[in-house]
């Protein structure tokens, strides 16, 4: 039989992490927001996957977030219209092509970043070394769920 604390204390992670995601979609909106008034949370992802990345297809921005196809290519060119990122022939194989964020993109993103890892790190800090790598520990743990 479970230990009925153990119970309780899963509800309260599972409680947790609903909060924490619902923080997430409401950052990735202010982000959106910051980059550009039509920009829906899901094309931030998909322009700040693209700046950290450098660039890549449509193809692999689909499989990376699990999303159709037709969803990436109306963001992409959504992000194209707007001058955040540009399409071009892949020099390996012109019939592909190459999505690459513009410097503007890399700005903006960068400053979003910054602000909101400054947000997150003036949380953790207040924690000690134990605590915050526990709390990554406990992270891995459930990213491999």
């Amino acid at each position: 039989m479970t230990d009925p604390s153990i119970e309780q204390a899963i509800a309260h992670v599972e409680e947790q992490l609903s909060v924490v995601f619902g923080r997430a979609r409401t950052v990735w909106k202010e982000a959106a927001a910051q980059i550009h008034p039509e920009l829906n949370p899901a094309g931030y992802k998909l322009l700040a996957t693209l700046v950290r990345l450098g660039s890549t297809n449509a193809h692999v921005l689909a499989e990376l977030f699990d999303m159709d196809k037709s969803v990436v290519s109306r963001q992409v060119r959504m992000l194209e219209e707007v001058g955040l990122v540009e399409s071009r022939p892949d020099e390996r194989d012109g019939r592909v092509r190459v999505l690459v964020p513009t410097a503007e993109a890399v700005e903006r993103v960068t400053a979003v970043r910054a602000r909101n890892q400054s947000r997150l790190h003036a949380v953790l800090r207040e924690r000690t070394a134990g605590e915050l790598e526990l709390f990554a520990e406990m992270l891995g743990v459930l990213s491999q769920a």
